[in-house]
């Protein structure tokens, strides 16, 4: 059921977004990385962006599927995972992981670290227990089917998933059910003060403490598929499948406010660490910022000085563009970005800004970019025209929006 319903979800078409565009796809995770934001697209990339430059600092890509999960690391390292059932691990630099956990057999849905302890949730029906220091795991079985969400609270490792229970798991690898919710359940996280807070495909969101007594704290017509919490527990996010995104205070499930989005799908929601700002991510392929006090969109975090250079330009390609900006730039001395420029790209051959990492295979420097070879690597995309490439998957499948981007390019790379 699962699948079938990320299948059906996927072939959606995206709306227009207003923040952080560089994904391929839907944005399927968030985390919040030292004074960076990192996020994880069904694009199979993973963008490091500056939140305070509006600006994308590292892609990496690295996962053979979609990610599914990012997250923060104690150690100050990142880990990442997905479809391919493989846990990345990153340092600060570089676009190979430091190392890599293997050992699911099905898609890897969750993460959660405590110390040097990574647990893994798993469509295979396990949750592994990780020793990040020797990179072996604990294999805990007792789960029916996909297990989709898992959680430290109180230095006890909790999960749930597609049999509807959610279960606390012993020191010795023994299971214990805590609560059971007869349908499935789609997201868990744990509140400052060790209440478990859980939501599931009937549209609800409970509150588990502890010894197991649980208050309802939403209802609602469409599963629920995101949840976040502020760092100090008081606020709690929730979002749906059907777009919406509730801001609820804690512990009384008043709901303080509702972010109005593009109406599709929100997949992952994160806090900054001040709490002030939360983070978006969904079907529409954007990362939105919203203040959390008041439920309103911040705005756009690109950089506005280019915006301003577009005046006179192809609108259309512009607006195409956009998706573009969040990793490259048309001037030829930028910050450092996630991509290289664009100055000067028609008649530049392949791989050759000088002091940019290039994958191996945009280094070999065998295509000239012009109008023809641009319009093909984003009609065919980056992952076939030019495979093994670190750039997120964009396709433009308007012939009207293609010939526009090429207008806009052409004027505007000069």
């Amino acid at each position: 059921m699962r699948r079938l319903l990320l299948l059906l979800l996927l072939t959606a078409s995206p709306a227009a977004g207003q923040d952080l565009a560089g994904h391929g796809g839907p944005v399927r995770a968030l985390a919040p990385h030292g004074a960076l934001l990192a996020s994880g697209g069904f694009d199979q990339a993973v963008i490091l962006w500056d939140p305070a430059a509006g600006r994308a600092r590292r892609v990496l890509r690295w996962h053979q599927g979609a990610v599914h999960a990012v997250l923060s690391l104690p150690d100050g390292r990142l880990a990442t995972t997905g479809e391919d059932a493989r846990i990345a691990l990153w340092g600060p630099e570089g676009q190979e992981p430091e190392r890599v956990l293997q050992g699911h057999s099905e898609p890897v849905a969750a993460l959660a670290a405590e110390g040097r302890h990574l647990a893994s949730a798993a469509w295979d029906g396990t949750v592994r227990l990780w020793d990040l220091d020797t990179g072996t795991a604990r294999v805990l079985e007792g789960h029916a089917g996909n297990v989709d969400a898992v959680a430290f609270a109180g230095g006890v490792l909790h999960s749930t998933g597609q049999d509807g229970t959610l279960r606390s798991w012993e020191a010795d690898g023994a299971s214990r059910i805590l609560a059971e919710f007869g349908l499935p359940r789609t997201a868990l996280l744990a509140l400052p003060d060790g209440t478990l807070a859980v939501a599931g495909v009937d549209g609800t969101v409970t509150l588990v403490s502890p010894d197991g007594a649980q208050r309802e704290l939403r209802a609602g017509p469409r599963p629920v598929i995101a949840l976040a919490a502020a760092p100090d527990g008081r606020t709690l996010a929730i979002g749906t499948i059907g777009g919406a995104v509730e801001l609820l205070d804690l512990p009384s499930g008043r709901v303080r406010g509702t972010l109005e989005g593009p109406g599709l799908p929100v997949w992952s929601l994160a806090f900054a660490p001040d709490g002030a700002t939360l983070w978006s991510g969904g079907q529409d392929r954007r990362v939105r910022r919203w203040d959390a006090a008041t439920a309103r969109p911040l705005g756009p975090l690109a950089p506005q000085a280019e915006e301003v250079a577009h005046a006179g330009l192809d609108p259309l390609g512009a607006e195409v563009w956009r998706a573009c900006q969040a990793c490259h730039t048309l001037r030829p001395d930028p910050a450092p970005m996630a991509g290289p420029h664009l100055h000067g790209l028609f008649g530049r051959r392949m791989g050759s800004v000088a002091g940019y990492a290039y994958s191996e295979r945009l280094a070999r420097g065998d295509i000239v970019w012009n109008a023809e070879t641009v319009t093909d690597l984003f009609t065919r995309g980056p992952d076939v025209v030019t495979p093994g490439t670190r750039m997120p998957v964009q396709r433009v499948s308007s012939p009207e929006e293609m010939q526009a981007l090429i207008r806009f390019l052409e004027a505007a790379t000069r």
